[in-house]
């Protein structure tokens, strides 16, 4: 391979009818040769967009870029001409548009020239109820800022920010124990509906679900109130050259989370938030046993990583399970905690099997990985499944200690494998490993000192 994703910058033509111009002629997306070879058949084989080579310019829908003028309609329109013609490009030249939520629909591209600044409304009722996921529960809530339902061949491009500080007038709250007792009750999903509810539930800020073949490239996000990128759902989704927001002072600020999702790349970004980097999920308990899908054949390469918690984690909402992770060449700055951080306890259950971590560096303020399976101290009948893990030619100039991970006396955590890895700065070079098999170190050393099992 010449490092370049070159077999996806042509679709077969079998994939989408009629589309014939790549809407990666507008930038490179460059992927390195990975060191697993079923991470690169999973690069392979993410199907990328592919657009017709035809442009509706917003403005010519009543798209105004004056930093008041309420675009909701201008680009709903614009969106939906580019989708009746076959497809192509909806762009939105420089300007700063006050807008309510962005639905895409199948064969669009929206694409945001330089200088394109999206404010996000305050005005709540510019965000309709729409199905979502809130913290791995399906209800119906307002629309997250951008968001898709069951569409095909889509993307969000360009060099433009996008701003969702307005919408902290109603964007707020975190009722999901209200969810829980519907959830409990058996009220099926739309009904679980939040908006007049009396409760309150935040809405994340890029959303395509139950989509197929998703681009997210180029754009940068701020001031979110929660979740940043939530592909839910979905299969063939790429992430690249994205940048979150790690100044925000909100919580549970992930800079993204695949939930549910079958093949995922994540490339060339620069991911801040504060909480985790990227954070994989897949349903939150009962009714994530209920919906059943898991997260799986996810790459993350080439990123830089300034989130305060884990650079990847692994739920807690996992309840459907997380498989086939890998992580190449990130760099973590910041105060991370955790390099790899894997969350879930015997009420959520789920699995986390087959995560790799290599060329992974940095600073860590507790330990380079963590693996609970009492998350939260919640118990239950639905015991986790854990392993193998592994992780290789990777460093930290500063971390309270190397492992930390603990298996359940029931279900050992099923093979750990540490190679090729320095790591200095290092609190106590004792680790915490308990009901772990398989433990292997390999010319590994914590503080210039073998690291043995």
């Amino acid at each position: 391979m010449d490092g370049r994703i070159n077999r996806r910058l042509l679709m077969k033509a079998t994939a989408v009818a009629a589309i014939a111009t790549p809407v990666l002629t507008r930038t490179a997306l460059a992927v390195p040769e990975l060191p697993w070879p079923a991470a690169n058949e999973i690069v392979r084989n993410t199907k990328l967009p592919s657009f017709p080579d035809k442009n509706f310019d917003a403005t010519a829908y009543g798209a105004k870029g004056d930093n008041k003028t309420d675009n909701t309609e201008a680009f709903r329109k614009a969106i939906a001409a580019c989708n009746a013609a076959g497809g192509g490009h909806v762009i939105v030249p420089e300007g700063t548009y006050v807008t309510g939520a962005i639905h895409l629909l199948s064969n669009v591209d929206f694409h945001l020239e330089n200088g394109v600044l999206l404010k996000f409304s305050g005005d709540a009722s510019k965000f309709p109820t729409v199905l979502t996921r809130y913290e791995g529960i399906e209800c119906m809530n307002h629309s997250p800022m951008v968001y898709a339902y069951k569409q095909t061949n889509i993307a969000l491009t360009g060099r433009g920010t996008l701003d969702a500080g307005a919408t902290g007038s109603w964007n707020k709250g975190s009722d999901r124990s209200y969810l829980e007792s519907l959830v409990a009750k058996g009220t099926p999903p739309e009904k679980r509906v939040v908006p007049g509810s009396g409760k309150n539930m935040r809405s994340t800020f890029v959303e395509p679900y139950s989509c197929d073949t998703v681009l997210i490239q180029g754009i940068t996000l701020k001031n979110p109130k929660f979740w940043q990128i939530h592909p839910t759902l979905c299969k063939n989704v790429t992430v690249d050259d994205v940048h979150t927001d790690p100044s925000t002072a909100a919580n549970n600020t992930d800079a993204c989370d695949p939930e549910s999702c079958d093949h995922v790349v994540i490339s060339n970004s620069d991911l801040g938030a504060h909480d985790d980097n990227v954070a994989i999920k897949s349903g939150r308990d009962e009714d994530g046993r209920r919906v059943n899908v898991p997260c799986q054949n996810l790459v993350v390469v080439n990123c830089r990583m300034n989130g305060n918690w884990g650079a990847i984690t692994c739920g807690s909402e996992q309840t459907g399970g997380i498989r086939n992770v890998y992580g190449y060449k990130l760099n973590c700055v910041g105060a991370t905690k955790f390099a790899l951080y894997v969350k879930s306890n015997t009420k959520r259950g789920g699995f986390s099997q087959n995560i790799n971590l290599d060329s992974v560096s940095g600073v860590f303020a507790r330990s380079f990985v963590y693996v609970t399976t009492t998350y939260n101290s919640q118990t239950g009948s639905n015991v986790p499944k854990f392993g193998p893990f592994s992780i290789s030619n990777s460093s930290c100039t500063k971390a309270s200690k190397v492992l930390d991970v603990s298996g359940l006396a029931q279900e050992h955590v099923k093979g750990l494998e540490v190679r090729d890895s320095k790591f200095n700065g290092v609190g106590s070079t004792t680790n915490t490993v308990k009901n772990v098999d398989g433990l292997k170190f390999t010319n590994v050393t914590a503080n210039g000192k073998p690291m043995t099992s």
